[in-house]
C-alpha cells in the first residue's frame, strides 16, 4: 500500500483548503437559519396559541383557605419520614427510629467485613 507523501505541496494546498467537499450537506447559512428557523420558531407559536384559543383551561371554584382535604400528603422526599410518624404512637420514639435507620444503615458495611477471608484480596 503507498502511503501519500505529506511533503507533497500539491496534497498539502488540498489539505489545508478542505478538499472543496462539504460532506454534510448544505451550508447553515441562508438554507437552514433564514429559511427554515423561522418557519419551524412561528409554527411553534402558532401551534400554542391555536390550542390556547380552542382549548382553553378551565378555572376551577374558588380556593377555600379554610376547608383542608381529608389525606394530606407530604413531597414524595418527605415520605419515609411521614410513615414512620404516623405509624408509630410515640412521636419520641419515632423521632429515635428516624435517627436510628439511618445509622443502623451506615453500620451494616463495617458489620459485613468482621471476617477478614470474606475479602478476596485479604486471603492468604
Amino acid at each position: 500500500t503507498k502511503k501519500p507523501d505529506l511533503n507533497d505541496p500539491v496534497l498539502r494546498a488540498k489539505l489545508a483548503k478542505g478538499m472543496g467537499h462539504n460532506y454534510y450537506g448544505e451550508p447553515a447559512w441562508p438554507n437552514d437559519l433564514l429559511y427554515i428557523f423561522p418557519v419551524v420558531i412561528l409554527g411553534t407559536i402558532a401551534c400554542n396559541v391555536g390550542l390556547a384559543v380552542l382549548e382553553p383551561s378551565m378555572i376551577g371554584e374558588p380556593a377555600d383557605p379554610f376547608a383542608t382535604p381529608l389525606e394530606i400528603l407530604p413531597e414524595w422526599y418527605f415520605f419515609p419520614v411521614f410513615q414512620i410518624l404516623r405509624t408509630v404512637p410515640n412521636k419520641l420514639l419515632g423521632v429515635l427510629l428516624m435517627v436510628s435507620v439511618p445509622a443502623g444503615l451506615l453500620t451494616v458495611p463495617f458489620l459485613e467485613n468482621v471476617n477478614k477471608f470474606q475479602n478476596p484480596f485479604r486471603r492468604p
